[in-house]
């Protein structure tokens, strides 16, 4: 069986919150307005203290999203990322994507952020496999729903183990790369959990159960290299 190591994206494979980076750029394009910030600014707030229900906030992005062509959509998100996503790919951690595939193994980027955000990302990092909220299209236009069950949370454990079953990988020797708590079910599906950048109620679950932290925006880069996978 083979080894897979799955990445996440946001706080992970960029230093960033990719859904912030989307609303400001449309902001400073005259596509939101201020008082349109105030939503995913509490909708960020409830992730980060693992109160989010995905369900909700996939609703009130996909009504926004439902009825627009498919393709300006991946216009737009191919000019976004190239001016806001591009410039903060963490590079320490794009190091450990090429440990990773150096040692043979399948690397995957395992995220809640839809299609439009990870294929551009898995194109410019050489990543083919994506496990995300993948976006319905009838007709050339966005439906407003998406493959279930939604890439996030438990959901996230079903994917990987969905493409562990199809794909010939064993997740006891597998690896994850994540900074939240949400992925918790992920993180103890794989036999090595590591922890980038994580974010409070992680920290303490990984203090308590002994996973290796094996970046923090806080270290000097210098301090990521030499370490083991």
């Amino acid at each position: 069986m083979r080894v897979a190591a799955f990445f996440d994206i946001d706080h992970t494979l960029i230093a960033a919150d990719s859904g912030i980076l989307f609303m400001r750029y449309l902001l400073q394009r005259g596509r939101l307005k201020r008082r349109d910030l105030l939503r995913p600014a509490y909708y960020t707030l409830l992730h980060r203290l693992n109160r989010l229900d995905i369900n909700v906030l996939f609703a009130r992005y996909t009504d926004w999203v439902r009825g627009q062509s498919h393709d300006e959509m991946q216009e737009l998100c191919t000019a976004w990322f190239a001016a806001c996503v591009r410039p903060a790919i963490s590079a320490p951690i794009v190091a450990k994507v090429e440990e990773h595939r150096r040692a043979g193994h399948v690397v995957v980027i395992l995220s809640s952020a839809t299609n439009y955000v990870a294929e551009p990302l898995g194109r410019e990092l050489d990543i083919r496999h994506l496990l995300v909220n993948r976006l319905l299209v009838a007709d050339g236009r966005l439906t407003g729903d998406a493959l279930r069950p939604l890439c996030y949370g438990d959901g996230k454990r079903y994917w990987a183990e969905h493409f562990a079953r199809t794909e010939d990988v064993d997740l006891r020797q597998s690896f994850f790369y994540s900074d939240s708590i949400t992925d918790l079910p992920a993180l103890s599906a794989v036999g090595h959990p590591r922890l980038v950048n994580p974010d409070r109620l992680l920290r303490r679950h990984a203090k308590r159960h002994g996973w290796p932290i094996v970046f923090d925006g806080r270290q000097s880069v210098q301090a990521l290299a030499g370490r083991e996978l």
